[in-house]
């Protein structure tokens, strides 16, 4: 009979066995804490920009701003705080955490210039300098300030990578679930190996004599697409170790998660293939790429997302781990992303269905690395987050996105178009409208979601700590 990955009497919230071995074999405890607070205020500073970039795009209230140009310099701040920064933080965090404390220097080395890297980005709209490039993966302000900031985070990043991949931690004998957690999450760095040497490939090999915008764009094609398989490995680890820590059963033996582990790293590698297959600039390149990810992210997806629905819907959980933000950030996580799926499948020209895709998608990454945060901060020092603030932050969080990208749906079968606002948006007709009205309020209430967590997680580190395995 196989072994399921989490048995039914699961471990009380806050006191998973998992997080303990995984922490336990660190000496980072510090630089762990680090990564959360770059990986915090990168998600409070793009929350200030998402209230006037939904309202920039909100009926009626748009007027009252300078809407062209202010949407989109808040939209790239946004998006690269809330995705990319957020996301490098945290994953510093895992990596930090399940990894060795071999190379301590150069693990502070990444965590200095990544910081340094964000408050330049930051900065840089207040400068003045350069205009708006509307580039999918990484937007960017096109003047020296923003320039040198992501130029330094990306040194950053690379350094991170570096250190991971010095750092990783064997599986250990038999392979427990612990085990396959960890594999996952040094799959992740391999990964992320994978998108560093992308970037700098297209760093050498794209024409700097192309237009600003396709520049930027072909540059971070193919790196961009290698690390939307570095997020979604992360989801999933996310999502079986809330699942262990809450007690829900999924009916994957701990050798069968890490097989679909090593399946969705050979997708990976289709990247490096593109480089030497077509030429950059060429459609060949970004179809393989595109295609590349559509398909093989699916390989490992699929299967552990209805391992996992499976055992929510047969798990016998008790209640007061069903009212846990870990058992709500599970949920909420999986819903989001699986919506973000499904849209991605009614995708149709360039309109604002596109981001309601994404949305859905990177919101289900968010989620699931929020209900991470929660189930690790007493293994950092810290008062676990206990509090029912605590537990309807992902649900308010999670619907507000949901809100949010089925008035894009709504918007995008009307044909508005994606990037841009106010006039520009032409609305013609009252559903139009409506439909974006409801992005906007649930975009609103997306933002209140995020900026609680910042809050719960902050009185967390506020309160009296729980030094379980915080070693300095």
């Amino acid at each position: 009979m196989t072994r399921s990955f989490a048995s039914v009497s699961g471990p009380a919230v806050g006191s998973d066995p998992i997080s303990a071995k995984l922490v336990a074999q660190s000496g980072l405890s510090r630089l762990a804490r680090g990564w959360l607070w770059l990986g915090l205020l990168a998600l409070a500073g793009s929350g200030v920009f998402a209230v006037l970039l939904v309202l920039s795009r909100t009926p009626q209230l748009n007027q009252l701003l300078p809407v062209a140009d202010f949407f989109r310099v808040a939209l790239i701040v946004h998006v690269d705080l809330s995705v990319l920064v957020w996301l490098v933080s945290l994953a510093g965090l895992l990596w930090t955490i399940s990894g060795s404390a071999r190379a301590p220097g150069l693990a502070w080395l990444a965590f200095g210039l990544c910081a340094a890297g964000t408050a330049l980005m930051a900065l840089a709209p207040f400068t003045g300098q350069g205009g708006p490039v509307m580039a999918n993966y990484i937007p960017v302000v096109d003047g020296p300030i923003f320039l040198a900031g992501l130029a330094v985070f990306g040194l950053g990043s690379a350094a991170l990578v570096l250190r991971g991949l010095i750092a990783t931690q064997p599986t250990g004998p038999g392979l427990a679930e612990e085990g396959a957690l960890r594999f996952g999450v040094n799959t992740s760095v391999v990964a992320a190996a994978v998108a560093v040497l992308s970037f700098c490939a297209s760093l050498l090999l794209v024409p700097r004599s192309l237009d600003t915008l396709t520049y930027f764009e072909i540059l971070f094609w193919g790196g961009g697409h290698a690390l939307q398989f570095v997020w979604t490995i992360l989801m999933l680890v996310g999502w079986l170790w809330l699942a262990r820590a809450t007690g829900v059963r999924v009916s994957l033996s701990p050798r069968l998660i890490a097989g679909l582990f090593a399946l969705a790293l050979v997708s990976v590698f289709v990247t490096p293939l593109a480089y030497l297959a077509a030429d950059v600039t060429s459609v060949e390149f970004r179809l393989i790429n595109t295609w590349a990810m559509r398909l093989g992210g699916g390989v490992a997806i699929a299967p552990i997302a209805l391992a996992v629905l499976a055992g929510l819907l047969r798990s016998r959980v008790p209640r007061d781990v069903i009212a846990s933000p870990l058992f709500a950030a599970l949920v909420s996580s999986i819903m989001l992303f699986s919506a973000g799926g499904v849209i991605g499948a009614l995708i149709s020209g360039n309109n604002v269905r596109i981001p309601a895709h994404y949305h859905g998608c990177i919101v289900g990454v968010t989620l699931a690395l929020m209900g991470l945060v929660y189930l690790l901060l007493p293994r950092l020092g810290y008062r676990a987050a206990n509090s029912r603030l605590a537990y309807w932050q992902p649900i308010l969080y999670g619907s507000g996105q949901l809100l949010h990208i089925i008035g894009l749906v709504w918007s995008g079968g009307y044909g508005v178009q994606r990037k841009v606002a106010g006039a520009e948006q032409v609305l013609r007709s009252t559903s139009e409208v409506v439909g974006m009205g409801l992005m906007g309020l649930g975009g609103l209430i997306a933002i209140i979601g995020g900026l609680l967590f910042v809050l719960v997680v902050l009185r967390s580190i506020r309160g009296d700590g729980v030094a379980v395995g915080a070693s300095e």
